[in-house]
């Protein structure tokens, strides 16, 4: 990993040395551990601020829309994929971004790692796939793939689709019988058992819209939410509202999301916001054999017609 850390900073400040980029977008450690944060460097001198570990789990591509110049930006395989869809739906020119590529062995799930200990969590490092963590009261050492994301889990691009540059070596392509085991399980559940199981997932949510807020896909210049005339949801608390809410953002992202898992990072109340596009990326793939942004030619299944489109839904 600390190779990997210095790579990102050579490139980042020849790239803004020899003035190829106005900006490097990439992480920072937080004021806490485990509270890497996006970033962005515009001198030489300033690359020392650069990281990357297992906690750098927000998506950077959130970031690189309405930018002036161009800019470089440090991408982990879903990040690169949300790229690859800005530039497909003409968020960002292809020309306007540098990408330094990076190799991801998966994001720890903090979450997982604070429920191991009672106390506040004092430090965090890494190395050859152990995971150490101090407390005031004790330390662990953890196998890191023991407390990874539930999506790192299932992601079968781990390497970015799309880059300039690469900060490390590319690693192997996970090969997985089932990557939807989750979504396998809701559908085996009867009308009734599913509906319980999303009324459930909602119950705490907050409206806090912090979920939209991290996800790349949500860049409408007023979400529907917020809109007033008309108005199409409530603002308060009312269960129906919330879970429209939750239902039609996911529906906005059906065909596009590339389940970086940012929604779920972001989450104050720990939702399992997934969930509710999980099984529209299955869909996706068995419908149409499409995975989002692996393709700068080609438009998202949704956005385009064929004739040769599924439609044994049609009576």
């Amino acid at each position: 990993m600390d190779t990997c850390i210095e790579k990102i900073r050579q490139l980042s400040a020849d790239l803004l040395e020899k003035g190829e980029v106005d900006q490097v977008i990439g992480f920072a450690e937080g004021t806490i551990p485990m509270a890497a944060s996006p970033v962005a460097v515009r001198s030489g001198a300033d690359v020392a601020k650069l990281t990357f570990n297992s906690t750098c789990g927000l998506n950077l591509a959130n970031y690189i829309r309405g930018l002036k110049g161009k800019t470089g930006v440090i991408a982990k395989g879903c990040d690169s994929r949300n790229i690859v869809t800005h530039i497909v739906e003409n968020q960002v020119q292809r020309n306007q971004i540098y990408i330094i590529g990076v190799p991801c062995t998966g994001m720890v799930d903090k979450r997982k790692i604070a429920a191991l200990f009672e106390d506040e969590i004092t430090g965090f490092t890494e190395a050859d796939g152990k995971i150490i963590v101090t407390s005031a009261s004790k330390e662990e050492t953890l196998q890191k793939a023991d407390v990874l994301r539930d999506n790192c889990r299932y992601c079968t691009h781990p390497n970015p689709v799309l880059f300039d540059v690469m900060a490390g070596e590319e690693i192997e392509t996970p090969a997985l019988d089932n990557p939807f085991p989750d979504v396998d399980e809701i559908e085996a559940l009867d009308t009734e058992a599913r509906w319980a199981h999303f009324e459930e997932l909602t119950a705490n949510c907050i409206r806090c819209y912090a979920c939209r807020n991290a996800c790349p896909l949500c860049y409408c210049p007023t979400c529907f939410v917020d809109e007033s005339g008309p108005q199409w949801v409530g603002k308060g608390q009312d269960k129906t509202d919330v879970q429209t809410f939750h239902f039609l953002r996911a529906f906005h992202c059906a065909g596009r999301c590339t389940d970086c898992g940012a929604c779920v990072e972001a989450c104050p109340m720990g939702i399992n916001v997934r969930d509710f596009t999980r099984k529209l990326n299955k869909d996706a793939l068995d419908l149409f054999g499409w995975e989002a942004g692996l393709d700068l030619s080609k438009r998202p299944p949704l956005d385009a017609y064929s004739p040769e489109d599924p439609n044994d839904f049609i009576k």
